[in-house]
């Protein structure tokens, strides 16, 4: 299946794009393809389209990007309105692809879930507190004995060695 989109150009920060008929499954920025049927660079506003080549390519069955309709549109190639480009929210796709008939019942799904999810985190708040603080108290004890028990040690190994033995 051909397809005409955009083909990346130019430096960084400094893009320009050529299009292109090309194959769809041929990644975007591969540099392969059939026909450079324009030329578009967004900083300069500057389209250089051949109208010919994009009519033949059309009858051909080639399918046109999103953006690449736009331009045909704005430089009246083709007859119709432009197509929104931009991408939607997630929370609105999903709410317009199932559930068109009930806005009402998200609306109220949404805080009750959000509520549920604040007392959760509220009731694990303090547990998570509770926890370290006994562990604290269990690390104070360990400590206070290990450090009785190092003071012990040195102190009997200071009285096992021998007086005449020199370190």
């Amino acid at each position: 299946m051909l397809v005409i989109r955009l083909l990346r150009i130019g430096k960084k920060n400094q893009p320009s794009f050529k299009i292109v008929v090309t194959r769809k499954e041929n990644p975007p920025r591969g540099g392969r393809f059939v026909e450079q049927v324009g030329f578009y660079n967004p900083l300069t506003k500057e389209k250089l389209l051949k109208k010919d080549r994009i009519q033949y390519w059309l009858s051909k069955g080639a399918q046109l990007s999103h953006t690449v309709y736009n331009l045909l549109v704005e430089e009246k190639v083709l007859q119709g309105s432009k197509i929104a480009v931009h991408k939607k929210a997630k929370l609105k796709e999903a709410a317009s692809s199932g559930e068109e008939s009930h806005p009402a019942k998200t609306e109220r799904e949404e805080p009750k879930a959000e509520s549920k999810k604040e007392e959760k985190k509220s009731e694990e708040a303090p547990k998570t507190e509770e926890k370290p603080k006994e562990e604290l108290k269990k690390d104070e004890v360990s400590e206070s004995q290990s450090d009785s028990e190092k003071s012990d040690k040195s102190q009997s190994d200071l009285s096992e060695s021998p007086k005449g033995e020199a370190k």
